[in-house]
Order: structure tokens, then C-alpha cells, then sequence
């Protein structure tokens, strides 16, 4: 009788181990499984460097002589490959000031998203326009509001420290200059961040990248505020989103 209880006891033991090895396995095959399902959820990021090889004498000379520090672009802003959702067509520029991004369309589901600053929610500006013209090294004509807020002189010559950067596209919409330009910055620590100037900027690098892929006419949806898509939720992105088509 004791041996029987103990044989039966073994088979028991057996037999709970092989559970406790079959459940342990199935909950391992799950989390494996969701940790899948929540990959493919995720945006692909692939980050891009810049090819200084690609400047311009004149880009390498000046961009030499900044005098503002050179800091690094906080990883989520540096300029990257990622998977695009919306319905812009390939080529058009889309802004999206809530999280700080600009995306140029490519082909095949796929966007260049670059890190910029933007104007404060009462600075900023939204709708549709087109690369009405585009200046390498551009001088600065401060508005009337921007000498009164800024206090800054009525003109600036181009050069490494003037705050248009080292490129910039003016933006028009139905023929006509809105005054907000796509542009470079002389303040490289606020990539990511919303302050007073409504223009937007890119390091003086990402916005000469961007300046050699678009042409005058290209489209630019700036979104309006509360529209934009973080790349950790891509909600609104699913939704699509815009019609605007490339300017031939």
C-alpha cells in the first residue's frame, strides 16, 4: 500500500510537472507572440546622417563659423526614415507642428521626418501652401510685428549666425506670400520645442537636405493644431488624412 501511494504519488508529481512545464511554455508562446503583434504595431525608424560630403563649399565654409553651439538633436527629433500612414501624395511636405515633425512623402508607405521648431500655439500658422521660392543663405526681413515684439534690426545680412539658417522656403498659398517660411535656425536646442517665432525651423544640416529634394511648387499641409500624429500613436495617421496633390 505504501508503495502504491508512493508510485502513484510519483505519477501525480509527473504529471504536475509536465502541467506546470506545458502552462509555463504557453504563457512564454503568448508574451512571444505579443511582443510580435506589438512590433508590427510600431513605427520602423531607420536614422539618417547627414552627408556633409554633399555641402557646398560655400555650406562647409559658414556652417564652419557658427558661433552658436553645435548641440546634439535629441534622438526622437534627428532626421529618420519612418512608415507614413496618411494619404499625401508622395513628394508633398507635411508639417506636423503638435509633435514637432516634417515629413517630405516618399513612395511605398515610407516618409524623411525631420525634428523642427515651431511657433507657439497663438504664433503658429495652419492650411495648405506651395513652395512659392527658395534661397540658399538667406538675408532676414523681420515683419513689422517681429522688429516690435523682437526688437531686432529691419534687415540681416546672410551669414552663419543670421536666424534664417542656411536655407529657406517660402511658403505661398493662392499666389500670395503667407510670411511663413520653412527655414534653418541659429538655435539648434529648441528642435522639439514650440516657441514665440510661428515660422518653422530645421537645423541648418536638415533644412539643406530638405532644400535639395524639393522643387518650387512643392505642397506643404501644415496641420492644424491637435491634428498631428506622435509617431508612438499612430491614430490619426490611420485615418489619413489631406488630398493635396503634387504641383506638376
Amino acid at each position: 500500500m505504501v508503495a502504491f501511494r508512493a508510485q502513484h504519488s510519483g505519477r501525480a508529481s509527473k504529471i504536475f510537472d509536465w502541467k506546470c512545464t506545458m502552462s509555463s511554455l504557453t504563457v512564454k508562446l503568448g508574451l512571444l507572440a505579443a511582443g510580435l503583434m506589438l512590433s508590427g504595431c510600431m513605427q520602423a525608424t531607420t536614422y539618417e546622417a547627414t552627408n556633409v560630403g554633399n555641402f557646398k563649399p560655400r555650406d562647409k565654409e559658414l556652417l564652419a563659423k557658427v558661433s552658436y553651439a553645435k548641440v546634439p538633436v535629441a534622438e526622437p527629433f534627428r532626421r529618420a526614415i519612418v512608415d507614413y500612414h496618411r494619404k499625401e501624395a508622395p513628394g508633398s511636405i507635411v508639417v506636423d507642428s503638435d509633435n514637432h515633425y516634417l515629413y517630405l512623402v516618399q513612395k511605398d508607405g515610407k516618409a524623411i521626418r525631420y525634428g523642427i521648431t515651431v511657433g507657439e500655439e497663438a504664433m503658429a500658422w495652419s492650411g495648405i501652401a506651395k513652395v512659392g521660392s527658395k534661397t540658399e543663405w538667406p538675408p532676414w526681413h523681420p515683419t513689422p510685428g517681429e522688429i516690435s515684439r523682437l526688437g531686432v534690426p529691419k534687415f540681416v545680412a546672410p551669414g552663419p549666425d543670421n536666424p534664417m539658417g542656411s536655407r529657406a522656403l517660402y511658403l505661398y498659398s493662392g499666389g500670395k506670400d503667407t510670411l511663413f517660411r520653412i527655414h534653418g535656425t541659429n538655435q539648434p536646442e529648441y528642435i522639439g520645442a514650440s516657441i514665440s517665432s510661428g515660422c518653422i525651423r530645421m537645423t541648418n544640416e536638415d533644412v539643406i537636405d530638405l532644400y535639395d529634394r524639393v522643387g518650387l511648387g512643392t505642397v506643404v499641409v501644415v496641420l492644424e493644431p491637435k491634428h498631428g500624429d506622435s509617431p508612438f500613436n499612430s491614430k490619426m495617421a490611420l485615418q489619413g488624412g489631406g488630398n493635396s496633390q503634387m504641383m506638376q
